[in-house]
């Protein structure tokens, strides 16, 4: 297959033109067409991204440009109503998260995936970022022994304040929203990739800020793995200051730890830095569009972090596709890792609601890490 001519649509004109759009470039994909849900904005959003076709519905758009594979990045309440008809149609699937609305939804995109034989993935960009391969990667070669403790805590400050421009969706219920679905969906799935699968959560959706909510902007996770390791996965997005990142893994024969993206392991031998492994080093990153939201200093940054792991995603995307060798070490995230994921959040909802009781996973079986 003509990977360089192989036509793909993005669903959604947010993230889609920000991240999707470059990245599936840099991978080798032809962006044939973009779908929204208003004609004007959609066709102005594709011109400046340089799109040739603006759409309203997904179907008539696979009609119209013979795409055979569609990014979905809409409001998470879409993503199983919009990953179904691209399935319907023979086209590979890559989802942004959170997956769905629920496990039921999940489970239903993922064996429709299944029954279809398309290549479907999930927009799990950031095992892609170095520090984390690196980290998994230590991890797995068993350098700090059998993992035992684990924290992982940061505070961010992107809906500190009332003013704060986010997608409407965040803060809709019905829409999927909140900050449990938007970030804890890529903490949940950094757990599972460096250490297991979730066996039971209590757990804590408080508000934060002082603007007015309908959904939480903060989540706090006690729980333990199926390996009985133990440990918190918390997490503001309303904190005043810097960001600050807590993330540290202790194990029966040593501790690692991040310190910004460099990679620290203390055993008996003391504690070092880690070199970089040269085939985790990411490429430099795609050029952006003239879409003026891109001008903004939020834009800007979130580009910087998002851009280049997410481009590694779509490469491997592709090769699923394709059928080909993955082109890195790191595993595709597929539905089943969706759908693992959907029954931890889950879980932790189910949690909240009742007064952070203790909640066992659910477990469908799917061996979803590669």
């Amino acid at each position: 297959m003509n990977t360089s001519a192989l036509p793909v649509l993005v669903v959604g004109t947010g993230f889609g033109c920000r991240i999707q759009v470059p990245a599936l470039r840099a991978a080798g994909f032809q962006v044939a067409g973009l779908v929204g849900v208003d004609a004007q904005r959609t066709a102005r959003r594709a011109a400046d991204n340089r799109v040739p076709r603006a759409f309203t519905d997904l179907d008539e758009a696979i009609t119209r440009t013979a795409a055979v594979a569609v990014a979905v990045a809409a409001p998470p309440h879409l993503h199983a109503p919009l990953t179904l008809i691209a399935i319907s149609r023979g086209c590979h699937v890559l989802c942004e998260k959170p997956f769905a609305m629920d496990v039921r939804e999940a489970r239903a995109m993922h064996e429709a995936a299944e029954r279809a034989g398309v290549a479907h993935a999930i927009g799990h960009e950031f095992r892609w970022t170095p520090e984390r391969a690196l980290g998994a990667r230590v991890i797995a070669e068993g350098r700090i022994g059998e993992p035992r403790f684990l924290t992982f805590t940061q505070f961010i400050q992107h809906v500190v304040n009332a003013s704060a421009q986010m997608s409407p969706w965040w803060f809709d219920p019905a829409s999927g929203g909140g900050w449990l679905g938007a970030a804890g969906s890529h903490a949940i799935d950094w757990v599972r990739t460096w250490v297991g699968e979730f066996a039971s959560v209590s757990a804590a959706l408080p508000i934060v800020s002082a603007r007015e909510h309908a959904v939480e902007d903060s989540f706090i996770v006690r729980f333990r793995l199926t390996n009985g390791a133990e440990g918190v996965l918390q997490q503001t997005a309303a904190a005043w200051g810097p960001m600050v990142d807590l993330v540290r893994v202790a194990g029966t024969e040593g501790t690692l730890w991040l310190n910004g993206s460099a990679v620290w392991i203390a055993d008996r031998q003391g504690a070092q830095e880690l070199s970089m492994a040269p085939d985790l080093v990411l490429p430099p990153l795609p050029p952006v569009s003239e879409d003026p939201r891109q001008k903004s200093a939020k834009w800007q940054w979130l580009s910087q972090l998002e851009l280049g792991p997410y481009a590694k995603l779509c490469e491997a995307w592709r090769a699923a596709i394709e059928g080909g060798t993955q082109p890195c070490a790191v595993p595709l995230p597929t539905f089943a890792d969706g759908v693992a994921c959907m029954e931890v959040l889950d879980a932790i909802r189910a949690s909240a609601a009742n007064g952070g009781e203790l909640v066992t996973v659910a477990s469908t079986g799917l061996e979803p890490l590669a």
